[in-house]
């Protein structure tokens, strides 16, 4: 396993970590924990996770991850050895029974952390994000921007890191992050650090071969701001294992919810051959193809990888003994110039 530091940190995590979504829907906890068994024997000792899981959501089920890692963590008395991070939902419809009021208030991060840590059976988070913007902006799946004159929200940047803040002091919180989250959002919360505020240690956004965008524009701020990268669907939803082209798995998460379907477009399955073929020139697995070119960017920080067996687990695992050539990359580019971000 290779490893970095969370930027402005001495939390070192692994380079992959383990995305945890699945379990409680999919996956079973007894399933769940051989995961994490075997994920921390190959090295992974960053577990990602939220309080909306397990996905997709149901208000009954919702906290049943955290539940899952909790015991484990319990089980096992390791949590000084495991960096877990999680998350507060925004506000959205689906998710308006989470709480009262869904938000960022101080209010409703005290009930999100609170509970996340008597789900989790520990003490602290160590990595806790705000799982998507309260604002309008685009994200899951838009690629351009449509401003709505009319909305409600007001910039409250400040008043969210000096709320998560005062849960640091406290030690429930070590750093914070946010996810599907834009350059205006990131510049915005480094902006409010230069001013004395909480920095921001990282962001976690969608990002595989079929879905580049934030290399426009986000990976410069990144770079510059010293802010870490978590790579989130970088298989886009076993798109990119290649399992969906010559059939339609019964197991398949598509499959069985057909709702996510934001990796299936007609220019996906055709980007998706594309990068296959680039696969079988270099005589490398789809899978590792898709998973190593995250690994070697020069603003990721982690590659959050998922499974829902172990043997999927294991040939993601892998790859990160996977360096690719220049002539690799040249062709992957060569496909991402003629098919570019078919699924943002």
């Amino acid at each position: 396993m290779k490893y970095t530091n969370l930027p402005g940190t001495d939390i070192q995590v692994s380079k992959l970590s383990l995305g945890t979504m699945t379990w409680g829907i999919q996956n079973t906890e007894a399933e769940a924990h051989e995961q994490m068994d075997y994920a921390v024997s190959k090295g992974i000792n960053f577990f990602d996770t939220a309080e909306l899981y397990p996905v997709p959501f149901e208000i009954e089920k919702h906290g049943d991850t955290e539940k899952i890692i909790g015991t484990w963590l319990k089980k096992n008395s390791n949590r000084d050895k495991i960096i877990v991070a999680s998350k507060i939902v925004g506000p959205r419809d689906f998710v308006s029974g989470v709480r009262d009021k869904v938000d960022f208030s101080k209010k409703a991060l005290s009930d999100a952390i609170h509970k996340s840590l008597n789900r989790l059976q520990t003490d602290y988070i160590d990595l806790y994000q705000l799982h998507w913007p309260e604002r309008n902006t685009n994200f899951f799946g838009l690629l351009g921007y449509t401003h709505d004159s009319e909305e409600a929200w007001q910039d409250n940047f400040k008043e969210v890191l000096n709320a998560l803040e005062g849960f640091v002091k406290e030690g429930k919180i070590r750093q914070i992050g946010v996810s599907n989250e834009t350059p205006y959002g990131v510049m915005r919360f480094a902006e409010e650090a230069r001013k004395g505020s909480l920095k921001i240690s990282t962001v976690q956004n969608p990002y595989s071969l079929l879905n580049r965008k934030d290399e426009i524009g986000l990976s410069e701020v990144l770079l510059r701001e010293d802010i870490g990268y978590l790579a989130y669907s970088p298989l886009g939803f076993g798109q990119l294992t290649g399992k969906y082209l010559e059939e339609t798995p019964a197991n398949g998460r598509v499959t069985m919810f057909p709702q996510f379907s934001r990796y299936h477009n007609e220019k996906s399955f055709e980007a998706t051959r594309a990068y296959n073929e680039v696969a079988k020139k270099h005589n490398i697995s789809l899978t590792h193809l898709a998973l190593a070119f995250i690994n070697q960017q020069d603003f990721m920080t982690s590659n959050i990888i998922g499974a829902t067996s172990l043997e999927q687990l294991k040939e993601n695992i892998e790859s990160i003994d996977f360096t690719l050539s220049d002539e690799v990359i040249k062709d992957i580019n060569a496909v991402q110039k003629a098919i570019p971000n078919p699924a943002p």
